[in-house]
């Protein structure tokens, strides 16, 4: 999810100041330790929207200090947020940061690989122990929205783990196996045809 579309999201409920942003947004992801926003991050997506006419800003007075800014979305705003809506978000399993160490490990030899599938494994169980008690104090009369979103990381771990058990199982097989090798063109201008 792109933090600009939450921020539209949220500001379609109702208008808001960055910071009141951050704070929704960190609410509905169940806090920091799921996902982290900083407050640059919001003012800079912020900015960039109301550039692109999604939002504006209005200044409000305050009893004390400079002007609260408070952005409410725009219809160009809704209109794209209406748009997000009604399209599938791509998920992009085949980008995964860990096959690329992995493979970049028995390309080089720079690692132990038994190793780093241990300490990979070994991360994705506390974050297994970790989303599982958050999941576990959640309260399922008033926050059910959040427990299904823990449950859908859990599960996602768990698959981890399991892809983990048999890359490891088949780890001695995949050594053995050529490394991929790009099929390099050559550059430059065709040689000319002689008679």
């Amino acid at each position: 999810m792109s933090v600009r579309h939450a921020v539209l999201g949220l500001l379609a409920q109702r208008p808001r100041h960055g910071y009141e942003l951050r704070a929704a947004f960190e609410a509905f992801v169940g806090g920091r330790e799921n996902w982290e926003v900083n407050p640059a991050q919001i003012y800079a997506t912020l900015t960039r929207l109301e550039e692109s006419g999604l939002v504006r800003e209005h200044g409000m007075a305050q009893a004390s200090g400079p002007e609260k800014r408070i952005y409410s979305i725009t219809r160009q705003g809704k209109d794209a947020l209406r748009e997000w809506f009604s399209t599938a978000i791509e998920r992009e399993h085949q980008r995964d940061e860990f096959f690329i160490k992995l493979m970049l490990c028995l390309a080089t030899g720079q690692a132990d690989p038994y190793k780093l599938i241990q300490t990979q494994r070994a991360k994705l169980y506390q974050d297994l122990h970790n989303i599982t008690v958050q999941r576990t104090r959640a309260n399922p009369q008033a926050e059910l929205a959040r427990i299904l979103l823990y449950d859908k990381a859990i599960m996602y771990l768990e698959a981890d783990l399991r892809w983990m058990d048999l890359v490891q199982a088949r780890l001695d097989e995949i050594m053995r196996q050529p490394m991929p090798e790009p099929d390099l063109k050559p550059r430059g201008r065709p040689r000319k045809m002689q008679d």
